[in-house]
């Protein structure tokens, strides 16, 4: 065989097309990898430094909205909020006092003046005191699942450390990433089907967000979608991939 014709022979294999060929279905949005999400979800922290007391949430607990998923111990706490209080009720009558005797011309009103900014001083500190005795209840800021248990009854912790992993319930979010070549085709509200590893099921959706900018790195865009419907078998956390029905479908 000629040198020309074992040139020849070697463009026109099957091997050397496949490695210079476009990737198959390249400008297409196929099969793409999801991961479900949450509509809400949030870590809870301690606001304080204290002991825990009453602890109510459990690992995969559902909850209620503003129901109560742990106390600290806030006798201290409770302690600084009446004595606000007593200097507060202390602050009103010496401003009572002051008034009664510029009535009678006995002080001026710069000493009167005074008494009235201790009493602002005064209804600050109480009102600040309310506040951390707030911090002694965790509740829960909306309705959802108790996702992980950070912390234990009886565990003294300082302000600031994680308790509990709260998701929401209801219809969960896609997550998945396209390549950014496919941005000119995508749009909102664009239907999609997701098919769920772990529950072998194929559920209808559609996108609801689009990134406003691109992965340099990769090269994808981010999607977020919102299944049209809640399913009680999934759950957060479940993956699998979302295909894009072409036209004639």
């Amino acid at each position: 065989r000629s040198l020309l014709a074992v040139i020849l022979s070697l463009i026109l294999s099957p091997a050397f097309a496949d490695e210079t060929a476009p990737p198959p279905n390249s400008n297409e949005p196929s099969t793409i990898r999801v991961l479900l999400v949450a509509g809400l979800e949030t870590t809870l922290s301690s606001q304080m430094a204290g002991t825990l007391g009453e602890f109510k949430a459990a690992l995969g607990q559902t909850v209620a909205k503003d129901a109560v998923l742990a106390r600290f111990d806030c006798a201290e706490a409770q302690a600084r909020t009446r004595v606000a209080a007593a200097e507060l009720t202390m602050a009103k009558q010496n401003l009572d006092a002051k008034r009664n005797l510029r009535k009678l011309d006995a002080v001026g009103d710069l000493e009167v003046n005074m008494a009235n900014t201790e009493v602002q001083k005064a209804d600050g500190a109480r009102a600040l005191a309310q506040a951390q005795s707030g911090y002694c209840v965790v509740q829960a800021p909306f309705a959802g699942r108790v996702a992980k248990v950070h912390a234990k009854p009886f565990q003294t912790v300082p302000a600031g450390t994680p308790l509990f992993d709260l998701v929401s319930d209801g219809a969960l979010k896609v997550r998945l990433n396209v390549p950014s070549s496919l941005l000119p085709q995508l749009k909102a509200n664009q239907p999609l089907d997701v098919d769920i590893l772990e529950t072998g099921k194929s559920y209808p959706a559609h996108v609801s967000a689009i990134n406003a900018r691109v992965d340099a790195v990769a090269q994808t865009v981010e999607l977020e979608a919102r299944l049209d419907a809640a399913h009680p078998e999934l759950i957060a956390g479940m993956s699998g991939t979302a295909r894009f029905p072409s036209a004639n479908d």
